[in-house]
């Protein structure tokens, strides 16, 4: 009886640290495109950084150490010059992530390399967007 008292105990436990590690919630309810607006971009930013995990050492062991050719993903960072927070969605073939950055910070993530990415995001009522092919580390800055 003791040992399924300490194994319902453990188990209770496990169940209620139920983390969301390696994957962010995507967000659908907010306008995108032309339609988006500054108060919109801040209510999703407020609701992402709540969960969001960067890929800090990630990233830095791919800038410090100009990532082996063989290494399969690479990075790309976004500084952000302006005075608005902003979200950044990167997508590509099979990959997609929103990323919180705020006024005067720098946000960023790895990618699989090789591949043709679409990055998008309204920064202070104007809309960014690009599509880069990215094969090594990508660094941009952006600002109103």
């Amino acid at each position: 009886m003791k040992k399924l008292f300490v194994f319902s105990g453990i188990s209770l436990l496990l169940i209620s640290c139920n983390a969301n590690y390696g994957s962010y919630p995507t967000r659908t309810t907010y306008p995108s495109g032309s339609g988006s607006s500054a108060a919109s971009t801040e209510r999703e930013y407020s609701e992402l950084i709540k969960t969001y995990k960067p890929e800090t050492a990630e990233v830095l062991n791919d800038l410090l150490n100009n990532s082996s050719p063989t290494h399969p993903k690479t990075s790309i960072s976004v500084e952000n010059k302006s005075p608005c927070n902003m979200v950044l969605t990167v997508s590509g073939n099979g990959f997609f992530k929103k990323i919180p950055i705020a006024s005067g910070k720098i946000g960023y993530t790895m990618v699989p390399k090789n591949q043709n990415y679409k990055l998008s995001g309204m920064l202070c009522n104007s809309s960014y967007q690009a599509t880069q092919f990215i094969s090594t580390s990508y660094a941009i800055k952006l600002s109103n």
